[in-house]
């Protein structure tokens, strides 16, 4: 990964700094340490490994030369502080991504991404595919449809086709 989090601007902790929030949930006057800059990013950064595998790495790649923070942030943020929490298992994180990335339409190549950490993560085609149906009465047959081919796509492609009907 190219974009080590050596960088800094006004907006952004350096790496040497540590840095408190307070939480909302427990005690009002509760503060968690996330840790440095760095850290987050290594923290994130296994996260990412383990949930997408390459795919997470890739995107990460293709920012580099071009937003090289915006893929600092996707790791330490989305990975490190985000999906690295114990409120949810990682199968269910993904249950709702590919329901919001369905929803929100227009996002099929993350919706590639995250359909391989589902797989990654424990749900199987038959599951999966029954979000996408599920989808359809808040979404409507057209995003259902669009995220059911890049499924067919990705589900072609680890030899999961066909999928068992339910």
């Amino acid at each position: 990964m190219s974009t080590n989090s050596s960088s800094t601007d006004s907006n952004t902790p350096d790496s040497n700094s540590t840095e408190s929030s307070s939480t909302s949930a427990g005690s009002s006057n509760s503060t968690e340490t996330v840790g440095t800059r760095q850290e987050r990013f290594d923290r994130g950064l296994a996260v990412l490994t383990a949930v997408d595998g390459e795919a997470g790495q890739r995107v990460v790649d293709a920012l580099a030369d071009v937003h090289p923070e915006l893929a600092h942030q996707i790791v330490a943020w989305g990975f490190g502080e985000i999906y690295s929490r114990p409120g949810l298992k990682p199968r269910d994180r993904q249950l709702v991504t590919l329901g919001m990335l369905t929803a929100l339409g227009g996002c099929e190549p993350q919706l590639e991404v995250h359909l391989n950490a589902a797989l990654n993560v424990g749900l199987t085609p038959a599951e999966i595919t029954e979000v996408l149906l599920h989808t359809t009465g808040y979404c409507g047959f057209p995003k259902a449809l669009n995220a059911t081919f890049v499924a067919k796509k990705v589900f072609g492609e680890r030899g999961l086709l066909p999928v068992a009907a339910q």
